[in-house]
């Protein structure tokens, strides 16, 4: 008989691998309707949906490997991440969804959410005044406009699976929708940056990349993400992982 493995688990949401199934727990139904349409929608290999009860979307398992995870070891050829990039370049190329996604929040909103969070990072002890005042300038070039494209919104490392130097699926697309691409990029070279330039090769050059974006989104979604991460069981704090990231930006 399988085991039941917890891939991950807080009070949001879970899931469960069985044998070559994975089980996503999610009460908000809402994520679940945006997964499934991401999916379907998606000009990129994605999980086989096997069935659906909410709360439980059940979905195939991909074959391959990912790249790693934020805080570990980082693997694959130079290939690979090149693969990955033009993969992600395929989806933000596509027409685009019918709703914002969490890529896609407004800048007027995003700043005040910003503000708030180094204000509660501070006060409250978390982290040094001195770092997050740094960070919050860096992140600053991330507010500005910008073209909307399909996005994925959560497009960390773990969730993009590869069979050598070929993408064979992205996983976890709860959080897609309309939004800005270099999020994406950003989310996916957070803790690994040398590997930013395999994925730009591959995403390719043709348009304006800007790499201060870049770097700045690596110091606002990790000022965003410390508390979050705390509060709901994870280390933000490992070797490798926000915190280091947010370092690396002094």
């Amino acid at each position: 008989m399988d085991e039941v493995t917890v891939v991950v688990a807080h009070s949001e949401r879970a899931t469960l691998r069985v044998g070559d199934v994975f089980l996503k727990v999610d009460a908000d139904q809402a994520r679940l309707d945006v997964e499934v349409e991401a999916m379907s929608l998606a000009p990129v290999p994605t999980p086989e949906v096997l069935w659906r009860k909410p709360p439980v979307l059940a979905v195939a398992a991909l074959p391959g490997t990912t790249l790693g995870r934020l805080g570990g070891p980082s693997t694959g050829s130079s290939a690979a991440w090149a693969a990955a990039g033009a993969a992600i370049r395929k989806l933000h190329d596509a027409p685009l969804p019918p709703r914002p996604g969490r890529a896609g929040r407004s800048i007027v909103a995003l700043a005040a959410e910003l503000d708030d969070e180094c204000e509660l990072l501070v006060t409250n002890g978390l982290l040094p005044a001195d770092l997050v005042t740094h960070n919050r300038q860096v992140a600053e070039a991330a507010l500005r406009p910008w073209t909307p494209a399909f996005t994925h919104g959560d497009l960390q490392i773990a969730h993009v699976f590869l069979d050598g130097d070929e993408v064979t699926g992205i996983i976890d697309w709860s959080e897609a929708g309309q939004g800005d691409a270099l999020y994406d990029l950003a989310t996916f070279t957070l803790g690994h940056e040398e590997h930013l330039d395999d994925v730009v090769a591959g995403y390719g050059t043709d348009i304006d990349l800007d790499l201060d974006v870049i770097h700045a989104w690596w110091s606002l979604r990790s000022l965003l993400a410390v508390r979050w991460l705390i509060e709901h069981g994870f280390d933000p704090f490992a070797p490798g992982c926000e915190v280091d990231v947010l370092r690396s930006r002094m």
